[in-house]
C-alpha cells in the first residue's frame, strides 16, 4: 500500500453542500472506488483558502488510472463541477502533494 495526498478547491460558500453531498455519496462509486484500489480516503476542508486537502492509501497495483473511463466517475464529476474548481471535462482539478514528513 501506498499513501498519497492532493489537494483541490472548493468554491466559496460551498462546505456544507460538498460535505452533504460526500455524506450521502453513491455506493457504487464508493465501490469503484475499493474495486479501484483505494481505502482509508479522507478529505480536509481549510476555511481559510477553501483548500481541499485529501489522503488516501492505495494498492501499488491500484487501477486508478482508469477512472477517467468509468461512466459513474464522470457522472460524480458532473454532480460535483458547480461547487468546485474543475477541467471543462468536469473532473476536478487535482494538485499532487509531496510528503515532506511523516511519523510512524
Amino acid at each position: 500500500m501506498e499513501k498519497i495526498a492532493f489537494k483541490m478547491k472548493l468554491f466559496p460558500g460551498m462546505q456544507d453542500e460538498y460535505k452533504k453531498r460526500h455524506d450521502e455519496i453513491w455506493p457504487e462509486l464508493s465501490e469503484l472506488l475499493i474495486k479501484s484500489g483505494i481505502s482509508d480516503y479522507s478529505i480536509f476542508f481549510d476555511e481559510e483558502t477553501n483548500i481541499l486537502f485529501a489522503v488516501m492509501w492505495r494498492k501499488k497495483d491500484h487501477k486508478m488510472d482508469h477512472l477517467n473511463s468509468e461512466t459513474i466517475m464522470q457522472k460524480w464529476w458532473s454532480y460535483m463541477a458547480d461547487i468546485m474548481h474543475s477541467y471543462e471535462t468536469n473532473e476536478p482539478i487535482t494538485k499532487p502533494l509531496q510528503m515532506v514528513f511523516h511519523m510512524k
